[in-house]
């Protein structure tokens, strides 16, 4: 694990970097957040805003969506990763938002994990980004990128937020997890990661 002043200069070079990036998803209320959240895992936001584009005019609410058939929604979606599996979890999400909860997503991030397809890396995105909680949504694109640098050596998503947790102050807790990410999309990538144009290259230990 890396010592807390190189924590802090990385920390420090990612803020300086990423300070204005947000969610790359397109989303224009609470319920739509989550349900592109939700279609983005293993597909890209690129592909998740294309389909959110074509069914958010018409599906933008849970009783909305309700109206489909499991059949429907799958062919609503049918151009995303997993679209068998997301369907279903969107439904089942849909129901339960409306019979318990009045259509309200639940700003407690363990409650809001009840909900179908509502995993802990999509709870803590949309808790943070709608109810401003601070949270660390722990991705492909962190998970990578925090192991690179040296961040975190956890063997899991869960493991690593809470050693982020612990390295990061709260208060930035929301706004690392969004320089993560970007770093992970337009420098740290999986395959070649291109480490000549890296910001951080002088202080990751992983450097190519």
């Amino acid at each position: 694990m890396l010592n807390k002043g190189k924590r802090e200069k990385i920390l420090a070079i990612l803020e300086n970097e990423y300070h204005d990036r947000k969610t790359a998803l397109n989303y224009h209320s609470p319920f739509e957040l989550l349900v592109a959240v939700i279609l983005s895992a293993q597909c890209t936001d690129e592909r998740v805003n294309v389909i959110t584009a074509r069914i958010f005019p018409r599906l933008n609410t849970p009783a909305k969506m309700l109206k489909l058939s499991l059949e429907e929604l799958e062919q609503e979606i049918k151009d995303c990763g997993l679209y068998h599996a997301k369907a279903k979890n969107l439904l089942g999400m849909c129901r339960m938002l409306h019979e318990e909860f009045d259509d309200v997503i639940p700003k407690d991030i363990e409650t809001m994990m009840l909900l179908p397809g509502v995993g802990r890396k999509t709870a803590n995105v949309v808790a943070s980004i709608i109810y401003n909680i601070p949270a660390i949504a722990v991705d492909t694109h962190v998970f990578r990128v925090c192991h690179r640098l040296g961040l975190a050596e956890g063997r899991t998503p869960e493991e690593t937020e809470r050693e982020l947790q612990k390295v990061i102050p709260m208060t930035k807790w929301s706004s690392a997890h969004h320089w993560l990410i970007w770093h992970g999309r337009l420098v740290c990538k999986a395959r070649k990661p291109e480490c000549s144009r890296c910001v951080l290259a002088e202080v990751c230990k992983s450097k190519l």
